[in-house]
């Protein structure tokens, strides 16, 4: 519409549409009242983390299928199942705004999480067979797996403890909520974490010289789904200025 003097006014809103984040802003999504929990998985930006996630556990995948299998292949094809379930729940947690929804959502994120702990642990077993009498930790992948692992068993412990076990562990469920935020910032880094043991998975013999996984394809692939996972960070849950 143009203005008295000819010249075309341009709305507020356009202006603000504009200068929108192209991912939108930090936790704008919300899971609706009546909307099934199930819509987390693909609300907003997360339909962005799954290509992702689900992209790049599709190239390790085809990568172990496409050679005859061993006892080893089971490693990567658990590690790369594991970091997929945890995507799953994350995703399916980060919207929920209600009493009842958070509730739900904690219990399908810890149903998700255990599956995903208990193929960590069985992809470190394997590992460990796997190298029987010989020298440990001879890579920056094996370092940076050994020390993922640890993190993730300090991780699912206060999980654990927050939900299950708040009073027992610290003295209270107010107490526990106190480590809520400090449990989601750490699952934020430890993502971030388990996507730089993968990438420096590409970079271990086994992979040079049978599978051929691109690092490119890994970096891009994780960018991608921290990303779409990031974006629906919601800031006051983590103790920071939702504004």
């Amino acid at each position: 519409m143009a203005s008295a003097t000819g010249i075309p006014e341009i709305h507020p809103s356009s202006i603000a549409a504009e200068e929108e984040p192209l991912l939108g802003r930090s936790g704008d999504v919300q899971q609706g009242q009546s909307e099934p929990i199930y819509h987390n998985f693909l609300t907003g930006t997360a339909v962005v983390g799954q290509a992702g996630i689900w992209v790049l556990t599709a190239v390790v995948w085809t990568a172990i299928f496409s050679h005859d299998l061993i006892f080893f292949s089971a490693h990567p094809l658990l590690n790369s199942a594991a970091i997929l379930l945890q995507v799953q729940a994350i995703l399916v947690l980060q919207p929920t705004s209600t009493r009842q929804q958070k509730t739900l959502g904690t219990y399908i994120h810890s149903a998700l999480l255990t599956l995903s702990l208990g193929a960590f642990i069985a992809a470190f077993t394997i590992i460990e067979i796997n190298k029987g009498d010989h020298q440990r930790l001879t890579s920056p992948h094996s370092v940076l797996g050994l020390i993922t692992y640890i993190i993730i068993i300090l991780q699912a412990s206060v999980g654990v403890a927050q939900f299950w076990a708040p009073k027992l562990v610290f003295g209270s469920v107010e107490n526990g909520k106190k480590i809520y935020k400090y449990h989601r910032i750490s699952g934020y880094l430890l993502l971030v974490l388990e996507f730089a043991t993968v990438s420096a998975a590409t970079q271990t013999t086994f992979n040079l010289d049978v599978l051929h996984i691109r690092l490119w394809v890994v970096l891009v692939t994780a960018v991608i789904t921290i990303l779409g996972v990031g974006a629906r960070i919601k800031k006051n849950k983590l103790g920071l200025n939702s504004a």
